[in-house]
């Protein structure tokens, strides 16, 4: 059953099957094997993956990062990395970085972070720096989206595994920024080597201006992470606040968002929400099958005998594994087929939920960097008018950064539960 799944589910998506599709072919395949086959329990069980309060949230933070890519947030964000990093060498390169993760902590999407901050910043680094590699730093700090709360992935597995949503965002936020320095330290050598030049001199005045022009934007992530950890709103709630927050300073104060372009935004919002629930949905339903085809359990033993009741080992595996699946398919369908098939081990070797969450997290994100189903990476070469070769070629030792960071926060599990074990909530 387990090489059933494997061979119909892969061969799908090889022959470009969109991923749902794959899911919901594979969830039929099965029932016809184990001679069980209920068109009502497919529908079932798709509908009771989308009826969930906590996914509400992703439909609004995916709105709120349109609004703000069109109002005029993301350009503001950009100036004010740049105005206190700019004046170093290969500047612009850490102001990127910087945005990317301030950014991050408002938008929860990797696509969303990417695209906004991307398209600002690579028109001027192209003609400063070498534009394979400027296009490979913008795309690997945009992946840092979903890390930095909110996260739309995190939404996804706290729903899967019945935990706390805030614990994964506070578990995320030390991960994001390592993975931001981590970036910027690459950036650094590569500047050195190059011998990139600076921006001009550091100016306190442009700075304070450029703080207070971005003000609204900065205050952002502050207002949607303290209103949940404190526990005036819950993640959904927190998903409209960033929307109509965005909305009020994109249209009232920054005046860059018309009326006529919120059209354009809703449907583009709502093309992207359906894509992931109806993604959620039948991977729910493939989900039920393979439970009920017992494939959790052999790969259980398959991870267990390998593993030797090592947990370290057992978390190099599981690492592994997800490497090699994030190189072939998406994060949320991976995170919601893999992710149940999981949790079970996990809990059985006594692995904190939140620590594997943020890491599993992490760890599908580098995926998105990675040919051929690179979705980041295809943001990137779109933006950069790049051929997805020379631009894989660049990205490289970017995702070689990022993995030594998913590896750190594996075994040194407190960088992720440091900050969630001091909320009680």
């Amino acid at each position: 059953m387990l090489t059933l799944f494997l061979v119909v589910l892969f061969s799908l998506v090889f022959l470009s099957v969109p991923i749902a599709f794959s899911l919901i072919v594979t969830a039929i395949v099965l029932m016809f094997v184990m001679d069980s086959f209920s068109g009502a329990l497919m529908i079932q069980n798709m509908v009771r993956g989308v009826d969930s309060f906590p996914l509400m949230a992703i439909p609004f933070f995916i709105l709120s990062g349109e609004i703000m890519s069109h109002g005029g947030i993301s350009k503001r964000l950009v100036q004010f990395s740049g105005s206190i990093l700019g004046f170093v060498k290969g500047g612009l390169g850490y102001a990127a970085v910087l945005a990317c993760m301030i950014f991050a902590g408002v938008s929860g999407s990797a696509v969303a972070d990417t695209s906004a901050i991307g398209s600002m910043v690579y028109p001027i680094m192209k003609e400063k720096y070498d534009p394979e590699k400027s296009a490979a730093l913008f795309t690997a700090a945009g992946c840092i989206g979903p890390i930095i709360p909110p996260s739309i992935p995190m939404i996804l597995f706290g729903v899967i595994a019945n935990v706390s949503i805030v614990k994964l965002f506070l578990g995320g936020i030390i991960p994001g920024v390592l993975i931001g320095i981590a970036l910027m330290i690459g950036w650094y050598f590569h500047s050195k080597k190059m011998n990139y030049p600076s921006e001009g001199k550091f100016s306190f005045r442009n700075a304070i201006k450029s703080t207070i022009g971005s003000i609204w934007a900065l205050i952002l992530p502050g207002i949607i992470l303290g209103g949940i950890v404190f526990g005036f709103f819950t993640p959904t709630e927190a998903g409209v606040i960033a929307t109509v927050y965005a909305f009020f300073v994109s249209f009232f104060i920054y005046r860059e968002l018309k009326l006529k372009d919120m059209p354009k935004i809703l449907i583009m919002s709502s093309r992207i929400t359906a894509v992931v629930m109806l993604v959620v949905g039948a991977a729910t339903a493939a989900g039920y099958f393979i439970t009920t085809a017992q494939i959790p359990t052999m790969l259980m033993d398959t991870l267990t005998s390998l593993s030797s009741g090592n947990v370290n080992l057992l978390m190099i595996y599981i690492n592994i594994l997800l490497l090699i699946v994030g190189c072939v398919m998406d994060l949320t369908p991976a995170l919601l087929i893999l992710g149940p098939m999981l949790l079970p081990l996990v809990l059985k070797n006594g692995i904190d939920p939140i620590y594997f969450g943020v890491v599993m997290v992490v760890n599908l994100c580098i995926g998105l960097l990675t040919p051929p189903v690179g979705t980041v990476l295809f943001v990137g070469c779109g933006i950069s008018k790049i051929p997805m070769g020379r631009l894989a070629r660049a990205i490289a030792i970017n995702i070689l950064i990022m993995v030594a960071v998913l590896f750190l926060i594996t075994f040194v599990p407190g960088l992720i539960t440091f900050i969630p074990n001091l909320v009680k909530r």
